[in-house]
């Protein structure tokens, strides 16, 4: 591998036939180039469609619509309200569930005053609980804790939007703001992130304890929905069916009835994605290999080519003593030289390509696509096993070269 004259003499060929070298060396080229990008891209919409859930990936979401069946007496068409009692019915007969998160909201939009100033934002009310669910990005303060719901206190989480309208400059951490005439102390900030539709619903949100919003605004015993997250382990439709039987038991809602509580499960969604990624790396992995594959066909034809126009060399060769192994080695060699060196040129382009792109969309939203990665550590493999590839590429021709017959080859056509 280290003998400089065969590097000398691989050299020389590769100068003697620039453009069938080129060209054979362009097919591997092309298919670890494809290989890199159709990766990079992928993962890159991968990346973005996952920045999409902005949840808990296992999270599960269960609310109130209208009956579609009667009984037990009880009229079609009749509206569900969930309680205070279906949590804690939920958290005895639905064990799988680690969390189960009562929320609330009022409905609309409502006029908040700090000063002289005021705008109308949305309230939301949650649980500690609530962090586990959709990361919080707080920025001031904390957020709502156990105390607050216990003793329905008057505190107040805050979106940086209704920070920057009441509050322009001025710190809102500490300060009361007016919530339908009700005094709230600002707790803390939130800096708004994810899709942009939702970052501005967040920025423009304030979050109260569920309790207090029951209490103060006259919602006693009302929950808006449920969230749930199932325990280690446990998949998140187990606790999606059970949490629609134990709310189903609770109102009274048929069996057969599929209309009256409505659920999203995060869980499925995230997997049905999953599924269609999967199914792009192996359509990229198929069309990169096809294509490397061709490229080392190439090489083993061009080197059959090369084995036939040097017989009389090699002829001369074995004249003068060469063993087959030095015939073989030679031929293997120059294969590897050109497979290696157009697998690298591959990788190194699409590497390159992809950072760019990366820097170009950095800071942006681009939707559905982020932060395209090249994970060198499959590229590298890919490159590796191209190698073997051309040295097996090579060995036909080379063992057909170790077979020449100097007498023969030597003979005047």
């Amino acid at each position: 591998m280290f003998d400089l004259d065969k590097w000398q003499e691989i050299l020389g060929t590769v100068r003697r036939h620039k453009l069938r070298t080129g060209l054979t060396a362009f097919g591997v080229y092309w298919g670890i180039f494809m290989l890199v990008v159709l990766l990079g891209a992928g993962r890159g919409f991968r990346n973005g469609v996952e920045k999409e859930f902005d949840v808990a990936k296992n999270a599960v979401f269960i609310w109130s619509q209208r009956t579609s069946v009667p009984y037990a007496g009880l009229k079609v068409g009749r509206s569900i309200q969930f309680t205070n009692d279906d949590v804690a019915a939920l958290a005895r007969e639905v064990p799988e569930a680690a969390l189960v998160l009562p929320r609330g909201s009022l409905d609309g939009t409502f006029t908040v005053q700090y000063g002289t100033k005021s705008s109308s934002f949305s309230v939301n009310g949650e649980y500690p609980g609530f962090p586990a669910v959709k990361a919080l990005h707080l920025i001031g303060g904390r957020f709502i804790n156990a105390p607050d719901i216990g003793e329905r206190r008057k505190v107040a989480v805050i979106g940086d939007r209704v920070a920057e309208v009441l509050f322009g400059n001025q710190n809102p951490l500490g300060q009361q703001i007016r919530i339908k005439g009700i005094y709230f102390l600002v707790v803390g900030l939130l800096k708004a992130e994810g899709k942009p539709e939702n970052a501005q619903e967040e920025a423009q949100t304030i979050i109260i304890p569920l309790t207090t919003l029951q209490n103060t605004f006259n919602q006693v015993n009302r929950v808006s929905y449920f969230t749930f997250l199932p325990q280690p382990g446990i998949p998140a439709a187990v606790v999606e069916t059970k949490a629609k039987q134990v709310l189903a038991r609770q109102h009274k809602v048929a069996p057969t009835d599929d209309r009256a509580l409505g659920s999203a499960n995060v869980e499925e969604e995230y997997a049905r994605v999953q599924g269609l990624f999967t199914g792009i790396t192996g359509f990229s992995w198929l069309v990169s290999i096809g294509t490397i594959l061709a490229g080392i066909i190439g090489v083993s034809n061009i080197m059959l080519i090369v084995v036939k126009e040097r017989t009389k060399e090699i002829g001369i060769r074995k004249a003068l003593g060469a063993t087959p192994w030095s015939i073989v080695s030679l031929i293997v060699q120059e294969s590897i030289v050109i497979t290696a060196a157009a697998g690298l040129l591959g990788l190194l382009v699409g590497t390159a390509l992809m950072a760019g792109i990366n820097a170009l969309i950095a800071g942006q939203n681009i939707g559905f696509f982020a932060n395209p990665q090249v994970n060198l550590g499959v590229a590298g493999t890919a490159v590796t096993l191209l190698v073997v590839a051309g040295a097996v590429a090579g060995l036909v021709p080379a063992l057909k070269a170790a077979q020449v017959q100097p007498v023969v080859a030597l003979k005047d056509e």
